[in-house]
C-alpha cells in the first residue's frame, strides 16, 4: 500500500491534515524532525503512519502511562501492533513483550524516558532494527520549556548511541528558545522543522476576573454543557475536592484528581472519564497531560495558571475531535500573589527570573482586551489575525469603564488607618460598618473611615481590592495582610485615577448561545441509538468508547446514516479495520432508523 492507502485503511481518512503529509515524507526520507504542532492537529499520525511503510520497530519515547496505553490500545483497535514497557508490566509480561520485538511482531513500541537509561534496555535496542525514534513532548527537554524533566534532557544519549537512526520530535508548545534548545540537546541533524498555527479554529477562549470562590460563574457555564465530558482544573488539592463535592451536589457527575490520591482511586477516576461514565474531573496539574480523550467539550481553570504554556496545553484538551469546544478562566489579583509566592520560594537562579517573566505574561494574557487567539499566538512566535468571534474579547461590545478613584481611596485610606495590619475582608467589614466583635474591640468603629462604604456590596469592595493589587496599589505580605505600596499613597493623595470595566462591578453571567457543531443536520435521535451501542461494545471490549468510534464519527454516521460497507467507509475515522470490527453492528442499527 502506499500512503493514502495506509491513510484510508487504518486511520479512515480519506486525506491528510495540514502540514501531516510535509512530516511524514520527511520521516520516511530517514530526516530528523522537529514538529510543533497544537493538541488536536493530529501530530500521533505523523510517525504512526510512516512506520507501516518502513522496515523495522518505532520507539516512542513519552512522559506518561496514561498516555502510552491509550495510544497502544487505539493503535491496536485500528489493527497495528502495538506495545508499551513499563512499570505496569510484570516481569513474565515484558518478556514476551521483548520476544514479540525480537520476532518482528511489533511496529510501534512506547516507553519512558527512564528506560533509556538502563543499561539493559539500551542494549536490547541495539539487537533491534530501529528505524526511528520518536521524542513525544519534546518540550520536557528544554530547561525553558514549562514541564522540564530530567530523564528528558537525557535523551541526547540517543545521537550518541545511534548516530544513524533519525529522531522525530514532536510537541504542542514551544517559543522559539525552547524549539533552539530541543534541536540542540537532542542532537538533531539539519532537521526538517515543521511549526503549526496555534489558532484552534473549534475553540472559544473566555477569560473573566473570578467573583468571590467563582462557583455561581461556573455553574452558569456549565449549563451550556449538560452530559459532555470536561475538565475543571484548580491550584489546591483541598479545592478540587471542594469544588467536586459541590457539583455532586448540584447532581453532575463529578470527581476529585489529584496527586495525593491513593493510586487505585486515580486509576478508576481517569477510566471512568475516559469511559465516559463521569462527565467531569476537577483536578489539578497532575491530570491530562497528554490525555487521548477526544470528545472534551470544556475545560476551565478556577485560578489562573502559572505560565501560557501551561494554559494553552490545558485548554488544548478540549475538542480534540475537531468539533466546538469552549474554555473559560477565572481568575483574581490573589492568584497572582499566590504564584509569585510559590517563585519567591526558589532559589535564586535565572531559573527563577525566568519563572517570574513567565507568570507576567499570563497575568498580561489574562487582563488583556486583546483576541485570546492572537494573543496566545503572539507568545509563541506566532503572527495571526484576530480570531472574530472565538474569544470573549473579539465577540463583546467595547467594555464601559467607570472611573473607581474615589473607593480606591476609600479602601486604601482604611487599610491605613486599621494599621496596614489586616487581610481585605476585615478591611472591607470597617468600611462597610460591621458589628462583628472583632471590629469592635479594636475600637475600629471609631474610625472616620468607618461606614463610609455602603454604597457596595462585600462582593464589589472584593473586585475593587483585586484592581489594587492589578495596579500595584497595595500589596499583600504574611498572614493575608494588605499594604499599601508608593503608588497606592499617590492614589491616596489623587495622583492617579483608576477605573474598572462596569460588568466587574456585576455578577457574570455565561452568555446564552447557540451550539453549533460541524454537523448541524445530524439526526439526534439517531446519534443517541449509535452513541449507546458505542457504550455497549466498549464496556464489552473493556476499551475507551472513543476508540470504537469517535463523536465526530457518530454524528458524521447520523448525517449521512450509509447503508452498506461501501457507504459506510465513505464516513470520517472508519476504515477497513474499523468496519471489520464494528461495521455490522452500527450498520444494523442504521438500517432500522
Amino acid at each position: 500500500m502506499n500512503k493514502l492507502e495506509t491513510l484510508e485503511h487504518y486511520f479512515g481518512h480519506s486525506s491528510f491534515r495540514p502540514l501531516q503529509e510535509e512530516v511524514v515524507d520527511a520521516i520516511l526520507e530517514k530526516q530528523d524532525v522537529l514538529m510543533i504542532l497544537p493538541t488536536g492537529g493530529g501530530k500521533s499520525l505523523c510517525y504512526q503512519l510512516p512506520t507501516l511503510l518502513m522496515e523495522g520497530i518505532t520507539v516512542v519515547v513519552s512522559p506518561l502511562l496514561a498516555l502510552m496505553h491509550d495510544q497502544v490500545v487505539a493503535l491496536k483497535a485500528n489493527g497495528i501492533s502495538a506495545a508499551m514497557l513499563s512499570s505496569m508490566q510484570n516481569l513474565e509480561e515484558s518478556q514476551e513483550i521483548e520476544a514479540q520485538l525480537r520476532a518482528g511482531e511489533i511496529k510501534l513500541l512506547y516507553v519512558a524516558p527512564e528506560r533509556l537509561t538502563n543499561a539493559y534496555f539500551l542494549n536490547l535496542l541495539h539487537q533491534l532494527p530501529i528505524n526511528f525514534f520518536v521524542i513525544d513532548e519534546a518540550h520536557c527537554v528544554s530547561e525553558w520549556g514549562h514541564e522540564f524533566r530530567e530523564n528528558y534532557r537525557r535523551l541526547s544519549l540517543l545521537k550518541e548511541q545511534f548516530a544513524t537512526t533519525p529522531i522525530a520530535a514532536f510537541t504542542a508548545t514551544a517559543t522559539k528558545a525552547v524549539e533552539q534548545d530541543i534541536a540542540a540537546n537532542l542532537g538533531l541533524q539539519n532537521p526538517k522543522r515543521v511549526r503549526g498555527s496555534l489558532f484552534r479554529e473549534n475553540l472559544t477562549i473566555n477569560a473573566r476576573h473570578r467573583i468571590k470562590d467563582g462557583r455561581v460563574q461556573l455553574m452558569e457555564f456549565l449549563k451550556l454543557y449538560t452530559n459532555e465530558s470536561g475538565i475543571i482544573y484548580t491550584l489546591s488539592r483541598k479545592s478540587t475536592e471542594a469544588i467536586a463535592h459541590f457539583l455532586q451536589t448540584k447532581g453532575i457527575e463529578a470527581r476529585a484528581y489529584h496527586a495525593g490520591l491513593p493510586t487505585e482511586e486515580k486509576n478508576a477516576t481517569y477510566a471512568d472519564f475516559v469511559a465516559d461514565r463521569v462527565q467531569v474531573v476537577v483536578a489539578t496539574i497532575a491530570f491530562g497531560m497528554g490525555i487521548d480523550k477526544s470528545n472534551i467539550r470544556f475545560v476551565v481553570h478556577m485560578t489562573m495558571p502559572k505560565t501560557l504554556e501551561n494554559f494553552y496545553q490545558e485548554i488544548g484538551r478540549a475538542g480534540r475531535d475537531g468539533l466546538e469546544a469552549e474554555t473559560l478562566l477565572l481568575f483574581s489579583a490573589q492568584d497572582i500573589v499566590q504564584q509569585k509566592m510559590f517563585i519567591e520560594d526558589l532559589p535564586e537562579s535565572p531559573y527563577k527570573e525566568h519563572a517570574f517573566n513567565k507568570l507576567d505574561s499570563m497575568v498580561r494574557f489574562a487582563n488583556s482586551e486583546n483576541c485570546r487567539h492572537q494573543s496566545i499566538a503572539a507568545y509563541f512566535d506566532d503572527r495571526i489575525e484576530a480570531c472574530v468571534k472565538l474569544c470573549d474579547n473579539c465577540t463583546a461590545p467595547q467594555s464601559e469603564k467607570v472611573d473607581i478613584t474615589t473607593a480606591a481611596r476609600m479602601l486604601l485610606s482604611t487599610i491605613l488607618r486599621t494599621g496596614q495590619n489586616f487581610g481585605l475582608h476585615y478591611v472591607i467589614d470597617v468600611l462597610k460598618g460591621s458589628k462583628e466583635q472583632r471590629v469592635l474591640q479594636n475600637e475600629h468603629d471609631k474610625l472616620s473611615v468607618y461606614g463610609i462604604g455602603e454604597e457596595y456590596s462585600k462582593s464589589q469592595w472584593l473586585t475593587i481590592g483585586d484592581k489594587l493589587l492589578e495596579r500595584g496599589a497595595v500589596e499583600i505580605g504574611e498572614f493575608k495582610v494588605y499594604k499599601l505600596t508608593a503608588f497606592g499613597v499617590e492614589v491616596i493623595k489623587g495622583a492617579h485615577k483608576i477605573d474598572l470595566k462596569k460588568e466587574r462591578l456585576t455578577v457574570q453571567k455565561a452568555a446564552a448561545k447557540k451550539k453549533v457543531t460541524y454537523f448541524d443536520d445530524y439526526d439526534v435521535e439517531v446519534y443517541d441509538k449509535l452513541r449507546d451501542l458505542r457504550t455497549q461494545i466498549a464496556t464489552a471490549n473493556n476499551i475507551p468508547p472513543y476508540i470504537v468510534f469517535s463523536d465526530k464519527t457518530l454524528k458524521d454516521l447520523s448525517a449521512k446514516q450509509p447503508q452498506s460497507k461501501e457507504e459506510m467507509l465513505d464516513v470520517h475515522g472508519i476504515g477497513e479495520v474499523k468496519f471489520e470490527r464494528y461495521g455490522e453492528a452500527f450498520l444494523g442499527v442504521l438500517q432500522k432508523s
